[in-house]
């Protein structure tokens, strides 16, 4: 009987695991949720990548909201963030807000 009852338990826990492990695949992790590239947002050093002839990419931007600076952002948040001074967050590259030559 002792086996019965630990052969048992052995199931009901994997059968658990199991079905855990599926509720778990179900949802979208969230760095695999949909994103978007939104330019001008980004605080200088702090871009994802781009940010302008003579840069490398990733940290790059040398100026607050570089407009060819672009950061990851939730898919259709971009061009509705608010930033100071009524800037706004684009889907393509900006000529605002570029570091001096």
């Amino acid at each position: 009987m002792k086996n019965k009852a630990m052969s048992a338990a052995v199931v009901a826990g994997a059968v658990a695991t199991a079905i855990a492990g599926l509720s778990a695949t179900t949802s979208t992790p969230a760095h695999a949720q949909a994103k978007e590239k939104c330019y001008g947002v980004s605080l200088k050093g702090q871009n994802d990548c781009k940010a302008g002839p003579g840069t490398t990419c990733a940290g790059s931007s040398t100026v607050d909201y570089q407009g060819n600076a672009w950061t990851l952002v939730p898919k259709g948040t971009c061009v509705s963030m608010e930033l100071p001074d009524g800037r706004k967050g684009s889907l393509t590259e900006l000529s605002r807000d570029l570091p001096e030559a």
